[in-house]
This record gives C-alpha cells, structure tokens and sequence, in this order.
C-alpha cells in the first residue's frame, strides 16, 4: 500500500473533531491531538495518525473511559501518586507532568508516578513539556505485555520508553527510545506495509525468531507467547540483559511506585491498567541554570564536531533530526498509509463525520488481504 501526504492542519482538525466527538472536551481533545501529531512531524509514524483506530477499539471496548478523571491519591511537596481512573492516557499523562512541573517550580524538583491509565503516546512528548519550561524533563511507562525477557520465551514486560529531555542551544537535547527493540507500533507499521519484519526484531510463541507481523501481533493479544525482544535481542551476547533491566527500571517508577499494574497484568477485559512516571528537575538547584544550559550545548556541539567515522559527514545529536524531521514535515506534509486512512473512513462513519471535508475526493483503495490485527 502507498502512501498520502496531508497538511497538518487537515490532519490537526480531523483528530481535534474525532476526539470531540467521541466525548472528550475541547481541550482535552486538543492534548490528545497534539500528543499524535508531534509524534508524525517527529517522524515516528508508529506513535502517530496510525495509532487512532486503536484509540477507537479501546474506547468502544471500554478500556478507554472518556469520562474519567485523573485524581492525587497522595503527595508530598515534591511527589505525587496519581490514579487516572481508567481514562484516556494523554489527558491522564498531561495532568500528571503538569504537577510535575510546579512541584519542581517550587521545590526544585517533582516526581510523579501514576497509575490505572492507557496508553499514553510518545514518551518524549511529557519530557519536552518540562524542557519547554526551561527544565530537565523525565518520563516513562511500562506498556502490555510485549517484551519478551532474556531467556524467555512469553511477552512479560512492556515496551517500556525512557524519555529525557534537557535545554540547549541551538537543539533541546531530547532523547526517547524504547528499551525493547522496536515498539509495537513498529510491528502495526510493517503489518500495514505488507512487509517482514527485519531479522532480530521478534520471536513468535515458542521463542523462535520470527518476521511475521500479523502473527506476532497475534500472539502478543492472544497471550500465547512471544513477542518482541529487548534491545540488544534475545541472548546476553549483545545486551539483551541490559534492555531488559532498563525495562524493569520503568517498571519500578511507574507501576511498583504507583502501586500499580506490572506489565504482565495489565489489559483485562475492561481496563487497561498501564503505569506511567514523570519527573521534573529545575537545574538552578545545582547552581547557574543558564551556565549549566551553556555547558551542555558546547558538550552537544563538540559531538557534532568531533571525527566522523569513514563515509560519514555528520553526526547528529538527540533531538538534532526531529527539528529537521518537524520542518521538512510541515513542508512536504505528513504521509499517511493507505490501510491507516481505511481505518480513518471507518472512524468518520462511526463518528457520522464526513471524510470528504478533510480529504476531498480521495478514497482510500480497498485491500482485502490486509489482516488488521490490534
């Protein structure tokens, strides 16, 4: 299947009128949005418009529920548990970092752990909130079951994203990966596309590698075994322990914490049940915050600048690509798949909302053998 390329502003009203549509507020609809739309101008396609129809599975299935709010359930000047009641992640999460923020505002540092949300979106999203304030921004979130621990052949952990975001000139540092080797969006990606998967990415129920999608996906709902592995892959060779451990580690902040959900345990019938943490740091409680800004953008540009490897001619530091990713996006539009705007059909009519004011005369070509699997 091809693809489609849509001005933001299309793809901006389309989701703002989706969400609203299905019950949320104005302005939640306008966070939930801006969570999936950063993600497609960063260039992360799995986290970003292709991510909606699952959205609509879990509202319809009442894992999502529109109408819960997130509420404290203790705190302290510079910690908070939050209980986001099974509602939608990004509203959720947003709450969360938010007090984050003013906890490090003003006592210099904020921690927030919550529990009994959904997915949430980019990790790198909550993170840049805080750097956008001018301080350092942490976040992270187990996730279903996915990952696929060293030795093992059974998904018991999730993707688990660590995101860090951190002032500096003239690029934010911004870092956000997951610790497994790919997310599942990745997976919903290549299923799509109608590809394989690339060799090392995952291994099907009895542990065995495996470039099969559909059927990984499958298993991964099914509880049926495997899944995707750890960075570093299945075996201690070349790291698999160590993805593994940075994964236990978001497992720690966000559902031990919290007193919240494991990986393993999350997604029952009517809930989702995921984890997630934030944390905001103001640098001025280690002294000069413009100094220390300073010292870490002349440390970024010395990596840019230090020797490049044979054939190459630039090294790029986190958070350098998304900025050009952001500004060819803007310009050229974002790409769409075919199968995810089949599934954004299928939304409008649910919705009763007319696909042809977003999208003119486009119609997104049938493909019987696509096996849509979420």
């Amino acid at each position: 299947m091809g693809y489609q390329h849509w001005k933001y502003e299309t793809l901006n009203e389309l989701c703002n009128d989706a969400f609203v549509k299905f019950g949320f507020t104005a302005e939640e609809a306008k966070i939930i949005t801006d969570v999936l739309l950063m993600s497609d101008l960063y260039g992360i396609e799995s986290h970003g418009m292709q991510r909606m129809y699952r959205y609509f599975k879990g509202i319809k299935s009442g894992k999502i529920h529109v109408d819960r709010k997130p509420e404290i359930v203790f705190e302290t000047p510079v910690s908070a548990v939050v209980d986001g009641n099974g509602g939608m992640g990004q509203v959720i999460s947003h709450f969360a970092m938010t007090k984050a923020i003013e906890k490090a505002k003003t006592a210099g540092i904020g921690i927030v752990t919550t529990r009994n949300s959904n997915h949430y979106g980019i990790a790198g999203y909550y993170a840049k909130l805080a750097c956008n304030e001018g301080l350092i921004g942490i976040s992270c979130t187990n996730t279903e079951a996915i990952m696929v621990p060293t030795f093992g052949k059974k998904a018991m952990l999730g993707t688990n994203p660590i995101a860090v975001a951190m002032p500096a000139e003239p690029y934010d540092f911004f870092f956000d990966a997951a610790t497994t080797v790919v997310t599942r969006g990745k997976l919903e990606v290549y299923n799509k596309m109608g590809k394989p998967l690339p060799e090392g990415w995952a291994l099907d129920k009895d542990g065995k590698p495996s470039t099969d999608a559909a059927d990984v996906l499958g298993n991964i709902n099914a509880h049926a075994g495997g899944g995707i592995m750890p960075l570093g892959g299945s075996t201690e060779k070349l790291g698999s322990h160590k993805g593994y451990g940075n994964a236990m580690i978001c497992e720690i902040f966000s559902a031990i914490l919290s007193l919240g959900t494991t990986s393993n345990a999350t997604g029952g019938a009517n809930a989702g049940g995921i984890c997630h943490c934030f944390v905001a740091i103001d640098p001025k409680i280690f002294g000069d915050a413009e100094a220390i800004k300073q010292h870490l953008s002349d440390y970024l540009q010395t990596l840019r600048e230090s020797p490049k490897a044979e054939g190459q001619d630039r090294i790029y530091t986190h958070g350098e690509k998304e900025v050009l990713a952001e500004k060819r996006i803007r310009e050229e539009g974002i790409p769409v798949n075919d199968n995810t705007m089949r599934e954004v059909k299928e939304l409008c009519d649910h919705l009763g909302m007319d696909f042809s004011h977003y999208f003119g005369d486009y119609l997104p070509p049938e493909n019987p053998g696509f096996k849509q699997v979420y």
